[in-house]
């Protein structure tokens, strides 16, 4: 059995603080012994951690030390230090969603108002443009081009296809014109 204390000594502090922190990590994440402090019969115990994405941070060992006792280890963790990357401060759900619709209906009134502007510019382009170049396609005219396929305009053969199509209906007229003789005179050969 360990003899008691009576008044604390960093070389009795600093091996049963790494055997604490032992228990809780990895005894290589615990570097080196940064300072012992003493306040109110408990000690506190101070490393450097070289665990990764920890800069800043320290391990801390609480021992009680009190007069004519031996030493008891009282709390292990690991503590930011000053200039250590932490987690903001924690803000109530309730905090947080009204902040958030409030947030919205700023960007929602600073969008409806980009979009009136937007709106009132394009009714401006509108009124400027020519409204003859509807059929133009990237500025260019696609009835200029669309009978230039073969070299010549085309107009003279829609012209001949016009009257090919009348002479075939007046010839269709004409044959049943025919038909419907030729079915009378069988009528009047049958009643003789």
């Amino acid at each position: 059995m360990p003899e008691s204390v009576a008044a604390p000594d960093r070389a009795v502090l600093e091996p049963l603080a790494r055997e604490a922190l032992g228990e809780i990590t990895n005894p290589k994440h615990v570097g080196a012994l940064r300072d012992v402090t003493i306040a109110d019969d408990v000690a506190t115990v101070r490393f450097s951690t070289t665990q990764g994405g920890y800069p800043g941070w320290a391990w801390t060992v609480s021992i009680a030390v009190n007069p004519g006792m031996e030493p008891a280890i009282l709390e292990t963790e690991l503590m930011p230090g000053d200039g250590a990357l932490v987690a903001p401060d924690w803000v109530p759900w309730a905090d947080r969603l009204e902040d958030y619709l409030a947030q919205q209906a700023e960007s929602g009134a600073a969008d409806d108002a980009d979009d009136d502007s937007e709106d009132d510019s394009d009714d401006d382009e509108h009124e400027d443009d020519d409204h003859e170049l509807d059929d133009d396609v990237d500025g260019v005219d696609i009835d200029l081009h669309a009978d230039d396929v073969d070299g010549d305009d085309g107009d003279e053969d829609d012209e001949d296809d016009l009257d090919d199509d009348e002479d075939d209906d007046d010839l269709d007229d004409e044959d049943d014109l025919d038909d419907d003789d030729d079915e009378s005179d069988e009528d009047d050969d049958s009643g003789l």
